[in-house]
């Protein structure tokens, strides 16, 4: 766990690295939070939650900074409003920094005494820091893609020559299949259980995501301008938002701005950044449909979550073609993200980390380029709400049989 712990502490570090103070203040908008606010608040996570409530004699680093960093648990009093985080312009960067270390001294000195109840919470608060990684990411393009400059956060390799190999549908299971979380398994959050039975009607699911190349040919036969492809509340955010194209593509759908800087459409690499509305009216021009949760959780639940191109180090990261289900881009499912049969949060302040979020999201399944490596698995369920396309999301179609 010690190990664990550092890697992903270590990771947190150095994709802050390339930012200068401002760099890591700003706020895009009010979905995203500035680059300190992550390193901050991955740090309040363990300092409240490990060392406040499990070490003896435990002083905050500073008594004024939880009402700064702490997200939305409401169990832990008053808080600074979201939207306003990029206006904490103190502390800097680097005494965020320096919080960060002696939280990380404070927690290896005490670790060899924690009871399992605390283990478990420094369990939870790395898998919660490997979510801020993927954040850090997202959010930081989104944070460069308001500068004109267009400035690059990193570097990539140039975009290799590559077809898409055509789409095909492969059969899925029928009859009765068993989704979540297996009991006395690997780490799970209390959102994918209990493990239960669904019923899988026939049906097919294609053996990749939608491509650059494919959308583009939907924009071109008007697929943002034909309100019968688009859900009633889909079509009205496109018009209030005149929505036309992916984020970040440029108005002529040939580049699109990246971690890397502004770059030439891979078209054979993953679509990403679209909406669910937008995945669903793609769905329905491409005469298909979204899978459902469980159709998408049995189908590749033997696959391994460990390949697939996600992150494993500090830098640009963009989805690539060749990818399996686990990797470039999140997968939108046409499932709501509701409790399952039997559902219990976990107990504690900690029980608001998923639970009180299960109205008006969507499911997204597998993993995306910016998913820390071994962080994800088929039963994990990443959740939005509908208009969402800041991160790394993405396309793969059903169909029914």
């Amino acid at each position: 766990m010690l190990s664990r712990l550092r890697a992903t502490r270590r990771l947190t570090l150095d994709l802050a690295s390339p930012l200068s103070d401002a760099d890591a203040t700003i706020q895009p908008h009010p979905d995203a939070s500035p680059a300190k606010w992550h390193l901050a608040h991955t740090t309040w996570f363990l300092e409240t939650f490990v060392l406040r409530d499990h070490v003896a004699g435990y002083r905050l680093h500073d008594e004024r900074w939880p009402f700064l960093f702490n997200s939305y648990y409401n169990g832990e009093g008053e808080r600074h409003a979201r939207p306003r985080r990029g206006m904490i312009s103190r502390p800097s960067l680097d005494e965020v920094r320096d919080w960060r270390a002696a939280v990380d001294a404070a927690l290896e000195e005490a670790l060899p005494n924690l009871p399992e109840e605390a283990l478990a919470l420094i369990e939870l608060g790395i898998r919660h820091e490997q979510q801020h990684q993927e954040l850090f990411l997202t959010d930081i393009l989104a944070t460069f893609a308001e500068n004109p400059l267009e400035p690059a956060y990193g570097q990539l390799d140039p975009a290799p020559c590559h077809a898409a190999e055509p789409l095909q549908y492969h059969r899925g299971r029928e009859g009765l299949a068993e989704i979540g979380a297996a009991p006395g398994g690997t780490f799970a959050y209390d959102c994918e259980t209990p493990r239960h039975q669904v019923l899988l009607h026939p049906h097919a699911i294609a053996q990749r995501c939608v491509t650059n190349g494919e959308w583009q040919q939907f924009i071109a036969d008007g697929g943002y301008d034909n309100p019968l492809l688009w859900l009633s509340e889909g079509w009205d955010w496109r018009e209030t938002e005149r929505i036309a194209r992916p984020l970040y593509w440029a108005d002529d759908n040939q580049s699109s701005f990246t971690l890397a800087g502004r770059r030439d459409l891979d078209r054979a690499a993953p679509v990403g950044h679209v909406s669910y509305y937008e995945a669903d009216a793609f769905a329905r021009w491409a005469g298909a449909r979204l899978p459902t949760e469980a159709e998408w959780e049995d189908f590749f639940s033997s696959a391994d979550p460990m390949l697939g191109h996600q992150l494993d180090r500090a830098g640009a990261v963009l989805p690539k073609p060749g990818g399996g289900p686990f990797g470039d881009v999140w997968q939108w499912t046409g499932s709501a993200y509701l409790a399952y049969p039997g559902f219990k949060p976990a107990e504690g302040t900690v029980g608001e980390y998923n639970g009180k979020f299960m109205c008006g999201q969507f499911v997204l399944k597998g993993a995306s380029c910016a998913t820390p490596r071994g962080h994800s698995r088929a039963s994990y369920r990443n959740f939005f709400p509908p208009s969402a396309r800041w991160q790394f999301t993405g396309v793969r179609l059903a169909r029914d049989n």
